[in-house]
């Protein structure tokens, strides 16, 4: 998103694991990011924006809540077949980078470049796809401060304990 561009304004909503920068254009959330917690919020500025965030609300409280707010995927064609796959771990399933991999005749590392491309993350769930052999990265590294979303992320869904 571009700063200033009235075409895409950005709601931050505070959550117990980051704030969320949401993008929308009026009619479709456009973008989704994980901002440090200490990051002032901003109210909703449109219809859509709140709507999101009630949603997000939603899957606070049920981690098993599909997000059912209009969003657009723009990206190239391989990465929204990658979006795809994961649009369809739903409820609280969870693949791994090499399943996907497979079915689109591809290879992990390519998946995990999409999924880390993913303008809309939460709403296309992809902390749900794992490493192999662990929860693999996000948001495109393996930087502490993602990893950390992730892991609440799948502690709340249940997926992995608090061990980890």
């Amino acid at each position: 998103m571009k700063s200033g561009d009235p075409a895409n304004r950005e709601t931050r909503y505070a959550t117990p694991f980051a704030v969320l920068a949401i993008a929308t254009d009026g009619a479709v959330v456009t973008g989704v990011r994980y901002l440090p917690r200490s990051t002032p919020p901003v109210p909703p500025h449109d219809r859509v924006a709140e709507r999101a965030c009630r949603e997000i609300e939603h899957y606070l409280t049920d981690p098993a809540h599909r997000c059912a707010v209009p969003y657009r995927l723009d990206g190239t064609s391989f990465q929204r077949r990658v979006w795809r796959e994961i649009e369809k771990l739903f409820p609280i399933k969870t693949t791994t980078y090499g399943a996907i991999a497979r079915r689109l005749d591809t290879a992990g590392r390519a998946v995990g470049g999409a999924c880390g491309a993913n303008p809309v993350p939460l709403i296309v769930p992809c902390h749900r796809v794992l490493a192999a052999d662990g929860i693999g990265g996000f948001m495109g590294g393996r930087q502490s401060f993602p990893l950390s979303i992730k892991r609440w992320l799948l502690r709340h869904e249940g997926i992995i304990d608090a061990t980890h």
